[in-house]
């Protein structure tokens, strides 16, 4: 199915090229005069200097091949060489009926690519934070947006697993219980299958182990051979990582639940590790990779960059590998597993460098063939009011499960103060719309952003808020479930019939920018114009309650319409909040 400006496109372009112009010349885009007219045209601006002759005169020409079509309602030219559009309501009608029995609303994904998303970026043995809020809540967003144009997507949480903080763990382990078996230097036999640790204990042993390490070099020597130790597969702490990473994952797995976020793959650093010592030999046999002070790099400068970038090191002075080479690893694994055409690193903004230069040195080896895209989102930080990173009240980092409980507790009071609901429902029913204000409030802000994390604005049931949008959900539920208490028969088998009406014409005009909507989210990978639509969306319809007789309508050809129609924009709005990663309760 064609989306609307795409069908007023053709008509124009055929009409510019019958002109004896240029048919490019014919694009339509939305009007930025609503007042003025639905579509507009401006090519004749641009064919004047094409065609040397006056813009009002190549609209009136335009204008004149147009003028018998029904499709339109109203074509006009206006100086200096505007063409301006208004759509018949039969013709709008008719659209509006095939988008609502049309497969994705008329959406033709056709994609059809194999996707890795990179999000989440977890370390194992610490609990979630405030700062991962975003890439779990962007990243979801982005795997479901591309699932629904039509692609295999493979989302990957890619675990912080290895390295020194794994020494750190083991090493103050085995100062709190050095009688474990682990450290048994004669014992032989099988190791245990439950961890001698809980989650909370080990999310309170890294911090203690990451402090003494920065007063004590003994003890930071300690947990240096204890690194080395489990590279080199010593299987006691071989055994130890193990139950970290099983303690760990199924915390974090409950933990992102919680944010309605999953994962394909619980792959980690320490997945990339078998994978280094042949992409180094690699490089080094293919010329990219030298040694310098020490270290052995690989420039990623091209004669075409307008500054200069430093050299992509993979291998330290002292044998250590860094997190490009990890990065580069795990991108020769996913490519021998999965062979994606895209990829997509959900990351902190920060880390622009570190990325331009896996991304470099992938295409520059050819790890990765110089079709495949890869792209990096780089995220702005959460802050509080005071405009600085969101901390506790302390000044310590909010743990991520406090904040979505904050929520869930602002939205309780908003809802108890107003709702005669029992306290079971008001309870589940805060946690549906506490993690809708709590994902909105995020994904509508432009990635790259900072933006306040202000809890009673998110929370609001007014304005461009979550809550607003679960409402209006909710305010059509309603009046299709008074409207099936007197229809006998299917509601979606209504069809929407065209009227002159301001408000339900608005809202039909705002329901077919749907495709043109998702398609533009889906390759500029842009979850808030998406938000910006259902708000807009939700605003039209709003509209629309609040001057239409809906149920109260006697013409029963003209109430099967709104409610036909009202339908339709419930189910768009599902759908779009269900690609945002939340959900709509029955009622508020």
């Amino acid at each position: 199915m064609n989306n609307m400006i795409d069908i007023i496109s053709e008509k124009f372009m055929k009409a510019f090229e019958e002109a004896g112009y240029d048919s490019k010349l014919g694009k339509v885009v939305i009007s930025n005069r609503p007042d003025l007219c639905q579509y507009q045209c401006n090519g004749a601006m641009a064919g004047a200097k094409m065609y040397k002759k006056a813009p009002f005169m190549i609209a009136d020409e335009v204008v004149e091949k147009v003028a018998n079509d029904e499709d339109f309602a109203s074509v006009e030219s206006v100086k200096p060489g505007f063409i301006n559009i208004n759509v018949s309501d039969k013709f709008l009608a008719n659209y509006v009926n095939e988008m609502k029995d049309a497969d994705k609303f008329g959406f033709e994904a056709g994609e059809n690519q194999t996707v890795m998303v990179d999000y989440g970026g977890a370390n194992v043995a610490k609990p979630l934070h405030v700062g991962h809020l975003r890439p779990a809540v962007i990243g979801e967003a982005i795997k479901r947006i591309k699932l629904f144009a039509g692609n295999k997507v493979i989302g990957d949480v890619h675990l912080g697993d290895w390295g020194l903080q794994m020494g750190l763990i083991i090493t103050e382990l085995k100062e709190r219980k050095p009688d474990l078996v682990y450290f048994d230097e004669n014992y032989e036999g099988e190791y245990p299958t439950e961890a001698p640790f809980t989650i909370s204990e080990l999310e309170e042993i890294y911090p203690t182990a990451s402090a003494k390490s920065k007063e004590d070099e003994a003890y930071l020597e300690k947990a240096h051979d204890a690194t080395l130790k489990l590279q080199q597969k010593y299987p006691p702490y071989m055994a130890i990582f193990n139950h970290i990473m099983n303690v760990s994952v199924e915390d974090l797995k409950k933990n992102y639940g919680n944010l309605n976020v999953t994962f394909d793959l619980w792959k980690g650093e320490s997945d990339a590790e078998p994978y280094i010592p042949g992409l180094i030999q690699d490089l080094v046999d293919k010329g990219l990779a030298y040694e310098s002070e020490g270290a052995l790099v690989v420039d990623i400068a091209k004669e075409d960059d307008k500054k200069e970038y430093p050299p992509c090191i993979v291998r330290k002075s002292d044998g250590a590998s860094l997190y490009a080479t990890s990065d580069l690893g795990t991108i020769v694994e996913r490519e021998k597993d999965y062979n994606p055409d895209q990829y997509i690193y959900v990351a902190d903004k920060r880390q622009s460098l570190h990325f331009l230069q896996v991304f470099r040195v992938a295409k520059k080896a050819g790890i990765v063939s110089e079709d495949t895209k890869l792209d990096y989102l780089g995220f702005g930080t959460v802050n509080g009011l005071d405009g600085k990173p969101f901390k506790t009240r302390d000044g310590g980092t909010m743990k991520l499960s406090v904040l979505i409980k904050e929520i869930e507790d602002a939205v309780y009071e908003k809802m108890k103060q107003t709702r005669d609901i029992s306290e079971e429902e008001l309870r589940s029913t805060s946690k549906i719309v506490g993690l809708a204000a709590l994902k909105y409030g995020d994904l509508s802000n432009q990635i790259g952003k900072d933006y306040i994390f202000d809890i009673d604005k998110f929370a609001s049931f007014e304005g461009n808020t979550g809550p607003y949008i679960l409402y209006t959900i909710v305010r059509i539920k309603s009046i299709l479930e008074k409207f099936k208490n007197e229809f006998d028969g299917n509601i979606d088998s209504l069809d929407i019939v065209a009227t002159p009406e301001g408000e339900q014409n608005n809202l039909m005009l705002q329901i077919t920018k749907f495709s043109d909507v998702i398609k533009s989210v889906c390759e500029d990978l842009e979850p808030h114009k998406l938000c910006t639509y259902i708000y807009e969306l939700s605003n039209e319809f709003n509209r629309f309650y609040h001057g239409t007789k809906i149920l109260g309508e006697e013409d029963e050809t003209k109430k099967n319409s709104y409610i036909a129609l009202i339908n339709l924009v419930k189910n768009v709005l599902e759908t779009s909040i269900d690609i945002l990663g939340f959900s709509a309760p029955d009622r508020m």
